[in-house]
């Protein structure tokens, strides 16, 4: 048992990992994880799916089945995943239960191919909720200006949300809106609102990535004194954001009527460039009632030498401030930034969804 991990969860963060596969399911894993290292949720994607099947013979069985049955690739690929998310779900179920409701979640996100698409997007959404048909499964619809209404639309349905691909404070507001919306609806329709969960995926790591690029094109020793800050100050305004919403008197409202809180969710926590701390974006974003998704190649430097000493996002709403208005005057467009990294994010989530398509259909093939 590691004890930054323990004080890390003691400081009010889940830890939940970002990876999943039928071998680290099939061979009891995930549950060592849960027992041993605080993890308390999953996160997927279409690369960690495609990762997965390549590796060893966990899926060949049903690969053969599927093959025999003569199914589409994309209902293959939707069997496959969907199957490691209930039985994924099934393993967390005694956390969902522990923590009524509030951790032990899944996440499976829809076709990124329909990230443009709202009406679609809502479609996909129902069905996957109904595929999997676990209480504790979220279902990630990205942040675009399309998916907005589609996580306003989910929540008034009941079911539970991931959003994910946030990088602007200003977009995140509209997620927490559309969240807020949605939740006025279920409300109005006589749904449980304790029953509908949401986390809000905001992207750190891939922020300092683009804006360390642009500040290496800058050159100046000002630009270069800034370089991986930027990740780190506009999570942490996030957080500054997301409690302005949970203490307005609508949110008021809501939480009288059984609500949960949307909770900001640490995403791309992985850190890309190797002259930083390979626990910074854990270290510097505790606070209580957050999530930090994790590759368990971070949750195992966490619980080596990860540096965890209370609160490091509250005491630090005036020095974000700070670092976004140094990188603006260093000149750093931060609209276009956060443009960019949504554009590519989108893109990138489809590139991953084509490629696991791609690699399904291999598979198929050899079975």
């Amino acid at each position: 048992m590691s004890e930054n991990l323990k004080r890390l969860t003691a400081a009010g963060v889940s830890i939940w990992l970002d990876d999943i596969s039928r071998e680290r399911l099939r061979t009891g894993n995930l549950a060592a994880l849960i027992r041993e290292k605080y993890v308390t949720g999953v996160t997927s994607n279409p690369t960690i799916f495609a990762s997965a099947l390549s590796k060893g013979d966990a899926y060949d069985a049903q690969l053969r089945d599927l093959a025999t049955r003569g199914v589409s690739v994309d209902e293959a690929v939707r069997a496959i995943t969907t199957f490691d998310i209930r039985w994924a779900a099934d393993v967390l179920k005694p956390v969902y239960d522990g923590t009524h409701g509030v951790d032990g979640r899944v996440s499976i996100e829809v076709d990124p191919r329909l990230a443009r698409n709202t009406e679609a997007t809502i479609a996909e959404a129902r069905a996957l909720w109904w595929l999997v048909d676990r209480p504790n499964v979220h279902i990630k619809i990205p942040a675009t200006v399309e998916g907005l209404p589609a996580i306003t639309q989910a929540i008034s349905e009941g079911i539970s949300v991931n959003v994910t691909l946030i990088f602007s404070l200003e977009r995140y507001r509209q997620v927490m809106d559309a969240w807020l919306t949605g939740l006025e609806k279920a409300r109005a329709g006589g749904l449980n609102l304790s029953g509908i969960e949401s986390v809000a995926s905001f992207f750190v790591s891939r922020v300092d990535t683009e804006v360390d690029a642009r500040l290496d094109e800058i050159g100046t020793p000002e630009a270069k004194e800034l370089k991986g800050r930027a990740g780190v100050a506009n999570a942490r305004l996030a957080f500054a954001a997301f409690e302005e919403v949970v203490n307005s008197p609508r949110w008021q409202e809501l939480r009288a009527a059984g609500a949960r809180p949307q909770r900001p969710l640490w995403a791309s926590t992985g850190v890309k460039n190797p002259d930083y701390p390979d626990t910074l974006y854990v270290d510097q974003l505790v606070t209580a009632g957050v999530v930090n998704t994790m590759p368990e190649k971070t949750l195992d430097s966490v619980a080596d030498h990860g540096k965890i000493s209370g609160d490091t996002i509250r005491p630090f709403y005036e020095h974000a401030w700070n670092v976004m208005a140094a990188l603006k005057e260093a000149g750093i467009d931060y609209d276009d930034v956060v443009r960019v990294l949504e554009e590519e994010g989108v893109e990138k989530f489809e590139k991953s969804w084509t490629e696991l398509l791609e690699t399904v259909e291999t598979e198929l093939r050899k079975a």
